[in-house]
């Protein structure tokens, strides 16, 4: 008997949740070495502006602000969560500090099978940069309400070692 599209509501979360653990798999470039849950977990974070990326005229202009706030602020927030020791901190950052960029890809259009993105980009003191995706269907999304960026950067940081 063929599922209706809510039954395969499971099935394609699954798929985007594996494409965001692909996205970093597929990369041109091995892990940095110091890219290990050992350093990660007790370095010093510095949040960056946070960047929305796409077509971004989805987002209502009196409503970008508000949408780049929380993504500075909940992506800190899924750093501390699944790195406890982990240190976050504001203004000049140190030398040894990893410097966070949130981004978020908004999709071409608002439509049902739209994807947007979640990422974080990690700049290495010693250069390296890695990043990870986490594609997250509108209808998941709209499901956390304000919770949303919450949600998405909780999703990419466990992707983290």
């Amino acid at each position: 008997m063929p599922q209706t599209p809510l039954q395969r509501i499971p099935a394609a979360i699954t798929s985007l949740t594996l494409l965001g653990t692909l996205a970093l798999a597929q990369a041109d470039q091995p892990l940095p070495a110091g890219w290990t849950h050992d350093r990660l977990a007790v370095a010093t974070y510095v949040i960056l502006d946070p960047q929305i990326q796409g077509n971004s005229a989805l987002i209502d202009p009196s409503q970008q602000q508000g949408v780049l706030k929380a993504m500075r602020k909940d992506s800190g927030d899924a750093l501390k969560r699944h790195y406890p020791q982990a240190v976050l901190v504001t203004g000049t950052p140190g030398p040894d500090a990893i410097r966070v960029t949130p981004v978020l890809n908004a999709p071409a259009a608002l439509v049902p099978w739209s994807k947007l993105g979640a990422s974080l980009t990690f700049d290495l003191p010693e250069g390296a940069r890695v990043t990870m995706v986490e594609n997250f269907g509108l209808f998941t999304l709209w499901q956390h309400g304000a919770e949303a960026a919450n949600y998405a950067f909780d999703q990419v940081a466990q992707r983290l070692p």
